[in-house]
């Protein structure tokens, strides 16, 4: 049994893309999936499946969510074991990590796409990219930065979503 961590991307968000946790972890549960439990209404999801591919679980979860509320949307699934990584690999001292946040990318972005982006910087704002997580600080809190994910996004050429350090870590327990 494998114990997944899912993040949904831009669901009730201004009355957009409503989805109700409690229909959600009732769609999953029906789908075989184990132990769902969900945390806050931004789309994280933790439970536990005998699959062991976490793109196909994407998929099945993005097929199951456009079927029944007639959107899609972007998913990332992680296991217990790649978001716990993610989260000690975070390059920002304790002061900064409980303050940062973690954008989590679907897949690891080419090098050559990395070293262009690298070299953005913004006034009281630092990022590192790891693999499949871009670690993100702003010293003026992340409502005033200027970084714009959907720009990395592009940039990067990957589908992302972000969690802030308390999301995370309760995600983790939760797992």
């Amino acid at each position: 049994m494998n114990t997944y961590i899912t993040l949904l991307r831009g669901i009730n968000v201004g009355g957009h893309k409503k989805v109700p946790m409690a229909i959600l972890r009732e769609l999953l549960s029906k789908a075989g999936f184990i132990n769902v439990k969900t945390y806050i209404q931004s789309g994280n999801i933790v439970f536990q499946s005998l699959e062991n591919q976490t793109k196909k679980i994407e998929k099945e979860i993005q097929q199951l969510i456009d079927v029944h509320f007639g959107f899609s949307v972007s998913i990332i699934v992680k296991t217990k074991l790649e978001l716990q990584t993610i989260f000690d690999n975070c390059v920002f001292s304790n002061e900064k990590k409980i303050k940062s946040y973690f954008i989590l990318l679907d897949s690891i972005p080419n090098a050559e796409y990395v070293k262009e982006v690298e070299a953005i910087s913004f006034e009281n704002e630092e990022f590192s990219i790891i693999n499949n997580c871009l670690y993100f600080y702003s010293s003026t809190g992340y409502g005033r930065t200027k970084f714009n994910m959907a720009t990395f996004e592009k940039k990067l050429k990957v589908n992302a979503t972000s969690r802030n350090y308390n999301t995370i870590n309760k995600l983790l327990q939760l797992a």
